[in-house]
């Protein structure tokens, strides 16, 4: 366990130490922090009507306010919270079911690879955006069924990746060695192939969630989010009407999603490059 600690900070050290990866965990820290401290900072919420409609920056407000009067920061506060919720919890469902597809097929190969691996292609033909807007269409414009519909059409690239990493670290002689002293399956595929795939794993994984959160304001921006939530997609949808005369509508929110995912890629760059110094080189 102490191993594990000391590794991972040493991971952490490293990505400090990288320009990028300082900048990117500091923006990304700056978003966390703004969505924790929403509640705080916002009380009433972000659909409270608290001033003049169409107020500018700095006026009334610090960053304006909509066309029904509503806080322009307090929209940006809580959609802050939705993106990183979705981000995450969409990245965990894409990891968990691309690593247990792809490791399943990687491992046993023969007609279960096969078979896998056509289904794998299959969800690859389908557009990804376009999947989860007709998903999404179909199921209903809630918070979990957009979170499904991301990872549904976005698991099956991470599928493959792991399927590779798997078939290498299969054929390496200490993987042989586990089966010739009869360690079961289940036991070599988390005791022996996972750890040293890991690391594909979670770089993949970190820049999944730049993806979910992009998918997200897709979705709502389109009108396909939730409705009873307030999200960046949705301010820029709902802004794109006054776009002329009130710029800060759709430029602060949308500068939001900007700074937030490439603070996301920039952490997961630097991340690449400290689980796999030799491709650095």
């Amino acid at each position: 366990m102490a191993e594990t600690v000391f590794r991972s900070l040493g991971v952490l050290g490293r990505v400090l130490r990288s320009p990028s990866g300082a900048c990117g965990m500091f923006l990304l820290s700056c978003v966390v922090v703004l969505a924790v401290a929403a509640p705080w900072l916002y009380p009433d919420g972000p659909f409270e009507m608290v001033g003049a409609p169409f107020s500018p920056p700095f006026d009334e407000f610090p960053l304006g306010t909509d066309m029904l009067g509503r806080d322009i920061a307090a929209g940006i506060a809580y959609g802050a919270r939705i993106s990183l919720v979705v981000g995450a919890v969409a990245t965990l469902f894409i990891t968990v079911l691309g690593t247990v597809i792809g490791g399943t097929a990687g491992y046993y190969g023969g007609s279960i690879d096969s078979a896998v691996m056509r289904i794998t292609e299959f969800f690859q033909t389908i557009p990804t955006f376009i999947g989860a807007i007709v998903i999404v269409a179909i199921l209903g414009p809630t918070l979990p069924n957009v979170i499904g519909a991301i990872a549904i059409v976005s698991w099956a690239p991470l599928a493959r990746l792991v399927r590779a990493e798997v078939i290498a670290v299969k054929n390496r002689e200490f993987t042989s060695a586990c089966l010739a002293l009869g360690m079961g399956d289940l036991r070599i595929m988390i005791v022996q192939i996972l750890p040293n795939v890991l690391s594909t794993i979670v770089v993949a994984g970190s820049l999944m969630v730049a993806t979910a959160i992009l998918f997200e304001s897709g979705l709502s921006f389109l009108g396909l989010g939730d409705p009873n939530i307030m999200t960046w997609g949705f301010m820029i949808g709902a802004g794109r009407a006054a776009i002329r005369t009130a710029w800060w509508m759709v430029t602060l929110p949308g500068l939001a999603v900007l700074l937030t995912v490439l603070a996301i890629n920039l952490v997961g760059d630097a991340l690449n490059e400290a689980l796999n110094p030799r491709q650095k080189r």
